[in-house]
């Protein structure tokens, strides 16, 4: 019974139709309330990644620093003294003007009505589209946190040099599996990478090894250009894939192909190839149309990620409400 009971509580519902989960998300979760919201969400997005693209991979990132601390919430989106934003991990974060733009011009048409989170899940989908991905649904209903805290992010985001037995766990934590981390992973193919968090890679690595011997030599070298051991800039950005490498990043998974060639820059890409638990996976996703189906099926599970059904439907996504 328990078992079942268990069951019931993460099992999808269809009614009429629609698509509801356990924590109250649905598709098309404004067709009542709000029915023009995704696509007044989507025209906010376009306009705002036509002024500068390179926002479409920061707003894809940010939707998973926002899952990972506090749950799918919009803590990450908030202002102020030690909230999530001002953490060193998101001290590179971009794409919040991207979220305000698509809150104001929600506000315009349906007022105190769609989340600053909502918001977030559908820019993130809307970016990855401008980059040449594939679509998927996403489900609404997530109410906006009311708590931020740099702390936790600096706790709760996995770093660059998590391995395989780290990340897993991170992600189990969160309900996702192996192989939903992996997928994940690969919205690094649109993500950029700078000096100070992979320098430890290519000097003075470990007793035995200068540089970590799973970076491939030439690429090494290459990095090492671009990054001297003591005069590096952190403002420099390193493209992580780097068989398609542009200044905004093309959606696709030449990403694994890149830890093929063992050219991951961070050790948490490049382990997801080199550890026997996830190689399978990765080279099963170097089919770029299974890859694109997974990635959506994957952000739709993160998307759940400690959904708050009680809180705030921010009318700035920056601030908590005051009333």
């Amino acid at each position: 019974m328990l078992q079942f009971r268990c069951l019931l509580l993460v099992a999808l519902v269809t009614f009429s139709g629609v698509v509801v989960d356990a924590v109250g998300l649905r598709d098309d979760y404004y067709r009542s309330s709000c029915k023009d919201a995704e696509k007044v969400i989507k025209k906010a997005v376009q306009d705002e990644l036509a002024k500068n693209l390179k926002h479409a991979a920061g707003v894809i990132r940010m939707h998973f620093h926002d899952c990972f601390v506090e749950g799918c919430d919009g803590s990450v989106l908030l202002d102020g003294t030690g909230t999530e934003k001002t953490a060193d991990v998101n001290a590179k974060l971009a794409g919040y003007e991207v979220i305000d733009a698509a809150k104001a011009a929600v506000e315009a048409i349906c007022p105190g009505v769609v989340s600053c989170a909502d918001i977030l899940a559908y820019a993130a989908r809307d970016s990855t589209v401008e980059l040449n991905g594939t679509s998927w649904a996403v489900q609404g209903g997530r109410k906006d946190g009311t708590v931020s805290r740099a702390s936790r992010a600096e706790a709760e985001l996995p770093p660059p040099e998590f391995e395989v037995s780290e990340l897993i766990d991170s992600f189990a934590r969160r309900g996702l599996s192996a192989r939903q981390m992996v997928v994940l992973s690969g919205s690094h193919t649109v993500g950029v990478g700078h000096c100070d968090k992979f320098v430890a890679r290519l000097y003075n690595f470990n007793s035995t090894h200068f540089t970590d011997p799973s970076i491939d030599p030439a690429y090494a070298t290459e990095l090492k250009q671009i990054c001297p051991q003591h005069t590096f800039n952190t403002s420099i950005e390193v493209f992580m894939d780097v068989i398609t490498p542009r200044s905004a990043g093309e959606f696709e998974s030449n990403y694994y192909k890149t830890l093929q060639q063992h050219k991951g820059l961070f050790t948490s890409d490049q382990s997801l190839f080199d550890d026997s638990r996830t190689r399978a996976t990765v080279k099963s996703l170097l089919n770029n149309r299974r890859f694109q189906k997974e990635f959506g099926t994957a952000m739709r599970a993160m998307g759940a990620v400690g959904v708050k059904t009680l809180g705030q439907i921010r009318t700035n996504c920056r601030a908590v409400n005051k009333y």
